[in-house]
């Protein structure tokens, strides 16, 4: 991946399916993101799983994926996570990372 390609902005939703619920998943999510400077959101679902969406440089999304699909929070057990609609944005549709409830 060239440095012009790392730094392009783009959005992608995710969801994450194992034991990711009552283990401060989305805290960790949450810190994760805001250490790679990444906005966004992310919730638990009803279904049990969490799921939300990424924005920032490319380079940052892909470490912030790989994190999402094996690491976690300490408590947690990811089985996979999925992610959709991925696309290069102008800018940024949030200003931070939230949690929604």
């Amino acid at each position: 991946m060239s440095m012009a390609e790392g730094d392009t902005l783009i959005s992608v939703d995710y969801e994450v399916f194992g034991k990711v619920q009552g283990v401060f998943f989305r805290k960790y999510t949450q810190a994760e993101s805001k250490k790679l400077g990444l906005v966004g959101w992310v919730q638990n679902t009803d279904q049990g799983t969490v799921q939300g969406q990424l924005q920032g440089p490319t380079s940052k999304v892909r470490h912030m994926q790989e994190w999402l699909e094996t690491k976690g929070s300490p408590k947690s057990h990811i089985d996979r996570a999925s992610f959709n609609n991925e696309k290069v944005i102008l800018k940024l549709d949030y200003s931070d990372f939230q949690i929604v409830k």
